[in-house]
């Protein structure tokens, strides 16, 4: 048999995948320049300059613009089915629980018996999914702000599906940063979950002072919050102004850190709060045991993980550690003021 028999076909035909395009509606609205090329997808973005992490794609499955944003789904060749948001990258089938798991178990664990729990985005189900396992939670309420992300969510990620028909859960479709001010809603909830995309757009008010301030409101004494908090490698000077500002409302504040390989560096934090009071640990490093038998409700959760997530590099515990205390600081100058100013 000749060499050029047996190779030319396969040659050709890897040629031809190698050039191959996947398949992209010209009605449908374009993706940011560069990102969608000779099969591959990049997550080029100015928030973190000089690098993007690369897919390859089999098939793009979805790509419309909401009201909001633009929402993409392609199949990727490695990672499963993989949601992006305005060209950056939400979740992926693969790595997902990495974060799902950890933003969600953190705080609920961290809480003695949390029965109110309150999720803030979330749109693709992921957190909900989560929140479900816990028996001890009554009722659930989530405000996302983009019903086509859910809907997305809905038909590209059946593992969600189950979540959604949940009869605790109550779905608001509405700018939560409005929502969660509402009086009605003071000292409600035991758990917060933020589960916001990065501070730019419409997600970019969840980042800030007065959404802090409200998540307090809302909480029940002795509850807690957990944030995306971005990531150590690329965004510090973010996380430390989250922390001195939470430092200065918040009766404690931390820092966790979770491995996902699809977000820029494979590294997310999570920002865990707790408000004093109730029978809750003033701090969301001491989760509660998980109940026997849940232990097979989770692919990446385990008491242990919970632990170490609070285990920081050096440079970042000294830069947290900084901040912290001039959050603390802040909120000492201003209690004696606001008790002077309550007695006259």
């Amino acid at each position: 048999v000749s060499t050029q028999s047996t190779w030319g076909p396969f040659l050709i035909g890897l040629l031809r995948n190698m050039s191959a395009q996947p398949e992209v509606n010209p009605h449908d609205p374009p993706l940011p320049a560069g990102q969608l090329k000779d099969g591959w997808f990049s997550e080029i973005n100015d928030q973190w300059p000089g690098q993007a992490l690369t897919l390859q794609v089999e098939e793009v499955l979805f790509n419309k613009k909401s009201e909001y944003q633009h929402i993409m789904v392609f199949k990727s060749k490695s990672f499963g089915n993989v949601l992006v948001l305005d060209g950056v990258i939400q979740y992926t089938e693969l790595d997902e629980m990495a974060y799902q798991e950890m933003i969600t178990h953190l705080p609920l664990f961290a809480h003695p018996n949390p029965k109110s729990v309150l999720i803030v985005g979330g749109g693709d189900g992921g957190v909900l999914r989560e929140v479900v396992k816990h028996g001890c939670v009554e009722k659930i309420t989530m405000v996302e702000i983009d019903q086509l992300v859910i809907d997305t969510a809905k038909n590209y990620f059946t593992s969600m599906a189950p979540a959604w028909t949940d009869s605790r859960l109550t779905l608001v479709c509405d700018d939560a940063s409005k929502f969660i001010e509402k009086p009605e809603l003071k000292e409600t909830f035991d758990v917060i979950i933020c589960d916001s995309s990065d501070p730019v757009g419409p997600a970019q008010v969840l980042f800030e002072t007065p959404f802090y301030k409200a998540m307090f409101n809302a909480l029940k004494p002795g509850g807690k919050i957990c944030t995306q908090a971005e990531s150590m490698w690329m965004h510090l000077p973010l996380i430390e102004r989250l922390i001195r500002d939470s430092s200065a409302i918040f009766a404690n504040a931390e820092y966790a850190s979770t491995q996902i390989p699809t977000y820029p560096c494979g590294q997310i934090g999570l920002l865990v709060c707790s408000k004093e009071g109730g029978e809750s640990e003033g701090t969301g490093r001491k989760p509660r045991a998980i109940p026997d038998g849940d232990d097979e409700k989770f692919r990446f959760y385990t008491t242990e993980m919970h632990k170490a997530a609070f285990v920081l590099p050096a440079f970042v515990n000294r830069a947290l550690s900084k901040a912290r205390e001039e959050g603390i600081q802040k909120k000492d100058a201003c209690e004696p003021a606001a008790k002077r100013a309550k007695s006259q």
